[in-house]
């Protein structure tokens, strides 16, 4: 019993700390649900989900009654000589058809969101993120060219407040309420920049430029990682990005301007194809 009474406990824990911990910028011990959407295109994400799920819910509820009135309308005690009819046309037209209408009631959403994420709006900043093994390296072409790499702190240096394998030296910055534009690519492997409350997902290539974009709705910090296997040390290959109102991104860019060195195009290119 005491067994039982724990784990009961710890499920009931778990689910205190989820509803708490719901719109953390970070993951959370326990958690069952999604974290912060920061951005319309995670929104669309989990209401996509959600209609999924939803969907899901509705088919195991409609075999489990209907295995639920097969068991009790044709048990053997209640006919005890089996049915001898082979075919019902209209029954087999409609689970042939009722799969298809499953599948496009998936797709249609499926393909407006795809169609949302592919169609990069004018950006009013780019931001170019190199994978590195095992960092990440940004240069902000459209503020004078300067770069920063952003390399995890060791678990002993990690603020109180920051995530333990998460937190970096050097964030990414971001102005709020902007469309920024995110070049993505790699200098020796394959790297994914993956940031789960942006709803972004796309892989940095060697010898290749992959685009995405992002409109940052709230303040604060967010962490992701590159969860590609990239490497010896793949797991410790964080991303933090940080959210701010943009006079104090336009403050920050004067101060970022004076203390990280410019890489010209050539540089860069150079970098890129090593």
């Amino acid at each position: 019993m005491r067994g039982r009474g724990t784990v009961f406990l710890g499920f009931v824990s778990a689910m205190m700390l989820d509803a708490r911990h719901g719109l953390a910028q970070a993951p959370a011990n326990w958690q069952t649900s999604f974290g912060v959407s920061a951005s319309e295109t995670k929104e669309r994400i989990v209401a996509l989900h959600d209609h999924i799920l939803l969907i899901g819910v509705c088919i195991v509820a409609l075999v489990a009654m209907l295995i639920g009135f097969a068991l009790l309308r044709f048990r053997a005690s209640r006919h005890p000589t089996a049915s001898k009819v082979t075919r019902m046309p209209w029954l087999e037209f409609g689970w042939t058809i009722a799969p298809v209408l499953v599948l496009g009631a998936i797709a249609a959403p499926s393909l407006q969101l795809l169609a949302y994420e592919s169609d990069i709006p004018d950006a009013q900043l780019t931001i170019k993120a190199s994978g590195h093994q095992w960092f990440w390296r940004y240069s902000y072409p459209d503020n004078g060219g300067f770069a920063y790499d952003s390399i995890m702190l060791p678990p002993a240096s990690v603020p109180a407040g920051e995530p333990r394998l998460l937190a970096v030296d050097n964030r990414m910055v971001v102005p709020v309420g902007a469309v920024v534009r995110i070049q993505v690519t790699s200098s020796d492997v394959v790297h994914s920049f993956f940031m789960p409350a942006l709803g972004l997902q796309i892989y940095a290539m060697p010898g290749r430029l992959n685009e995405t974009w992002t409109r940052v709705e709230k303040p604060g910090v967010y962490y992701g990682q590159c969860n590609q296997i990239c490497g010896l040390n793949h797991s410790f290959m964080p991303i933090a990005i940080e959210a701010m109102a943009q006079p104090d991104f336009d403050a920050w860019v004067r101060d970022a301007a004076t203390r990280y060195p410019v890489v010209s195009a050539a540089t860069i290119s150079a970098q890129v194809a090593k």
